[in-house]
């Protein structure tokens, strides 16, 4: 395929934006990319895409998603409100995802699928919990994945908090699943990966926290939970162990450069000399935290040592332009300072480092992952976006946080695979998940 007359934006280092541009694809890749006029002169015979003066950007990464959330929207649980993050995921999380059936698991995937691929977002890595029904959950969300053509990293939250046998379920969904897709990267299969779920430190015993520390040091593999999200992670683990939770997971040997810890709100300066000194990637999730009252991370401290940290969502809808423009007003506004966290610190967030974080579990595709640059996956994205000033690749940073939004994704496009052309999507049927959607909600929700 070629696509025409565009105005590409590389997200090289330094970015570049070529007015004009064309991108031949080939066999999943960029195989060359240039003026329109070369390109059309290159390959005539090439089916062409007219971009017709949009964007065309790498597809976006959300670096910490949970698909299963999508059927708490709406849902009225009666009694007082949570009054603070524990009694939320005792009142509406833990409710919800003990309720989960597999197709419950399946269709609020499919759900968050349509809404990525409509906001340009091409890779998710996901974090599942379904306490009623453990194995084989991660397969219900593979085959959800292949039939949207998006890719996504997959794991399952271990927890203690549902018994040792619900546990032991956990560790064994983790490992089957983990095994499962080695075979398939080995194979060339690059759409799913899978590494090591775990909730958080303060529902994991000593005791779990080691036996998948080695399990997860024999398969090669690190892993995705949640760490200091809010201040109670940290009064249970100094409870637990007299340590901060950064401290006890590296001592439990959790932490490691193949290893995403999530949030990171409370964490203190010394921990964030762990999480660094340890590789750990750290993901920032702006809208949660605000919705959750937990807080507000320090970003530009991690930032300004090195901590490579991405943008997630935690469960809200895949339009990363939203969440990198609440990123960046969430800071001014815990600081009262409008120079805390600049927009260019932002996009490298949700571009570089998600992509860096991404090509932890998809090694195959190569270190120009989340660039367009030849040789680099053609995962792409068409975006309406008519700047009313003009746009360079230095000013792109608040053109972006003030301007582009994720509903003027016009085409997206994985690994060569048009999964939406003019915002017609070709790979799922969105009237039907919708509906089907609807129908085990509501049942759900009865369950809860």
């Amino acid at each position: 395929m070629l696509i025409i007359n565009g105005n590409l934006v590389t997200m090289e280092t330094p970015n570049r934006i070529v007015p004009g541009g064309a991108l031949y694809l080939e066999e999943g890749r960029i195989a060359d990319l240039g003026p329109s006029a070369e390109l059309e002169a290159a390959y005539p015979r090439a089916e062409r895409l007219d971009a017709a003066g949009r964007l065309v950007m790498p597809g976006l990464v959300c670096a910490h998603t949970h698909f299963y959330g999508a059927f708490a929207r709406g849902m009225a649980l009666g009694g007082e409100p949570a009054a603070n993050f524990p009694e939320i995921l005792e009142k509406l999380w833990w409710r919800l995802d003990r309720a989960l059936w597999p197709d419950d698991v399946r269709v609020s995937a499919l759900v968050g699928l349509v809404d990525a691929i409509r906001h340009g977002t091409t890779t998710l890595i996901d974090h599942h919990a379904s306490q009623g029904r453990i194995l084989g959950s991660l397969d219900q969300i593979a085959r959800a994945v292949e039939q949207a053509g998006v890719r996504a990293c997959l794991c399952y939250e271990v927890t203690d908090r549902d018994g040792e046998e619900a546990t032991r379920a956990g560790i064994a969904e983790n490992a089957r699943f983990i095994r499962q897709t080695q075979v398939r990267q080995r194979e060339g299969d690059h759409r799913i990966g899978a590494t090591f779920g775990l909730h958080a430190s303060l529902t994991l015993s000593q005791a779990t926290l080691q036996t998948c520390a080695d399990l997860a040091r024999q398969m090669g593999t690190g892993f995705h939970l949640h760490v200091a999200e809010d201040k109670a992670d940290q009064r249970e683990s100094l409870r637990r162990s007299g340590l901060r939770a950064v401290e006890r997971l590296q001592e439990a040997g959790i932490l490691g450069p193949k290893t995403i810890a999530a949030h990171c709100v409370h964490v203190d300066r010394i921990e964030t000399e762990i999480l660094l000194d340890s590789g750990t990637m750290v993901v920032h999730n702006a809208r949660s935290t605000m919705n959750n009252a937990v807080g507000t991370a320090d970003l530009p401290w991690m930032l300004k040592i090195g901590i490579p940290v991405g943008l997630g969502n935690d469960g809200f809808s895949n339009n990363r332009f939203t969440e990198m423009a609440v990123a960046y007003l969430a800071q001014m506004q815990a600081t009262g300072d409008p120079r805390t966290l600049p927009a260019g610190q932002v996009m490298q967030m949700a571009w570089d480092h998600n992509a860096r974080i991404a090509h932890t579990f998809f090694p195959g595709l190569g270190p120009q992952f989340g660039q367009l640059a030849q040789g680099a996956p053609a995962d792409l994205i068409l975006v309406d976006y008519d700047p009313p000033t003009p746009l360079t690749a230095d000013n792109l940073p608040w053109h972006t946080i003030f301007g582009i939004d994720g509903s003027g994704v016009d085409t997206t496009i994985v690994g060569g695979q048009v999964l939406m052309r003019h915002r017609q999507l070709l790979t799922l049927d969105e009237a039907q998940i919708m509906a089907r959607a609807r129908e085990l909600a509501g049942k759900l929700w009865q369950r809860v």
